[in-house]
């Protein structure tokens, strides 16, 4: 019998829906969670975090087969689908909770981040500085309520979702051919 393989990464990089939306048609991810970390409210409402202080970054957990998607891989698809230059905001979204934040389970993925952002200000990727945190997440994780989890899926002509998650979704598709689930 053979053993099933996870690994899970959290990351935030600006609206939960976007990430989610991508991730979601990566060959070896099994499945993604919109969610909250880094804060200090437990158990946080979309509400709470929206309005500031919590601490929160709206993230996404990526559960994925290291044998299929190593969790490089899923870092350069991170860097790839927003932008690691802009402190707490993405577009248009402004706040803290839309930080570029990488929420490492161990010692190994904070190595593979931190690693990961010196090779892309080492080949100058970004004409700004990368201002994403790595930081470890603890147990400061609480998925998002039901109405956000496959939210882009659900309602892909809502006015957010056409204008700002399809156009990062098709940014994926485009680069990252190769590593879409078929029939995504």
């Amino acid at each position: 019998m053979s053993q099933t393989t996870s690994e899970i990464a959290t990351l935030g990089g600006g609206c939960f829906w976007c990430l989610e939306a991508v991730y979601a048609d990566v060959e070896g991810v099994k499945s993604v969670e919109s969610g909250y970390a880094g804060g200090a409210v437990a158990h946080p409402t979309y509400e709470q975090v929206c309005d500031g202080g919590t601490g929160h970054a709206e993230v996404v957990k990526v559960e994925f087969d290291p044998t299929r998607i190593s969790y490089h891989e899923i870092l350069q698809i991170f860097f790839s689908i927003h932008d690691p230059t802009q402190l707490n905001r993405q577009g248009n979204d402004v706040g803290e909770q839309y930080r570029s934040v990488v929420f490492t389970h161990d010692e190994r993925q904070r190595d593979i981040a931190l690693e990961a952002i010196s090779a892309l200000a080492r080949d100058n990727v970004y004409d700004a500085p990368i201002v994403t945190e790595v930081m470890p997440l603890n147990d400061n994780y609480w998925p998002a309520e039901a109405y956000h989890q496959r939210y882009f899926a659900q309602h892909p002509e809502q006015g957010y979702c056409a204008f700002v998650v399809a156009p990062k979704v098709a940014k994926f598709r485009a680069k990252f051919a190769s590593w879409m689930r078929p029939g995504a």
